[in-house]
């Protein structure tokens, strides 16, 4: 099975089809197994890598992890496999991590789709929707918030729905002590200041009905990034990769040429 090692965790990917080198980063408390849509879609087009981050799917789940740890196993893989530029998608946390590697190694990265983005955070993006919305919340058990927040986060939650059923069929999801670890390490990052070392073509896509990293997000990064582009998808929330799934293929293939 392709596993590699960072010093002491070992993480997993999986690779599909030939031609120029994409690697999908996905979100919290997923898998690559989200990317399976994009992988059947482009693994004809591009030789597709697939990483599970650190805490995810079959890579180790330590107690404690950070963002930086997250960037570091990303850059690691590419070292691993001896590829000195590629193409990135990230979604939600991986666009996270996606954006610190084009800060650390810009030279690497040629072009770069972030969807459903942020470029900061205090706290975990849930969290701070729960902030954001306090006032509609009040009153309601975490049970009942928890319930909502799905609402708040998507637009299309039958497609969702299906989705994610789709992904657990296929993977070991996360238990409620290694969903904590996952969030903590997406607390208190910030990478505004650093954006404008990004060198790759980039665009930016934000769901115009987003709860949890709302369109404002995506385009305060697109501002931060040299000459990148932001588009909204009008029917999507959190997941336009899933909720407009047809546009968001034909948006990232003509992007990546």
């Amino acid at each position: 099975m392709p596993f590699f090692h960072n010093k002491e965790t070992q993480l997993y990917y999986e690779e599909f089809g030939e031609g120029r080198p994409l690697l999908l980063l996905h979100g919290l408390t997923s898998n690559h197994q989200m990317f399976y849509r994009e992988i059947g879609y482009l693994k004809d087009k591009f030789r597709i890598i697939a990483l599970d981050s650190r805490g995810h799917g079959k890579s180790d789940r330590p107690d404690e992890f950070t963002m930086d740890d997250h960037v570091a196993d990303a850059i690691a893989l590419l070292d691993h496999l001896g590829l000195n530029s590629v193409n990135i998608l990230g979604v939600s946390m991986g666009s996270y991590i996606a954006q610190g590697i084009a800060i650390k190694q810009p030279q690497r990265v040629e072009k770069l789709i972030l969807a459903a983005t942020k470029s900061c955070g205090e706290k975990s993006s849930m969290a701070e929707m729960f902030d954001r919305y306090k006032d509609e919340l009040e009153g309601m058990s975490i049970a009942e918030k928890l319930a909502m927040s799905s609402e708040l986060i998507f637009h299309n939650q039958e497609a969702v729905n299906v989705w994610q059923k789709t992904i657990a069929k296929n993977s070991r999801m996360l238990n409620g002590d290694e969903q904590s670890a996952a969030s903590a390490a997406l607390r208190d990052f910030d990478f505004r200041d650093e954006l404008k070392k990004i060198t790759a073509e980039t665009l930016v896509i934000s769901g115009k009905h987003d709860g949890l990293n709302p369109p404002e997000k995506g385009r305060e990064t697109a501002v931060g990034i040299p000459n990148a582009d932001y588009m909204e998808f009008q029917d999507s929330g959190h997941a336009p990769n899933v909720e407009q799934d047809r546009l968001f293929l034909g948006v990232v293939e003509k992007f990546l040429g």
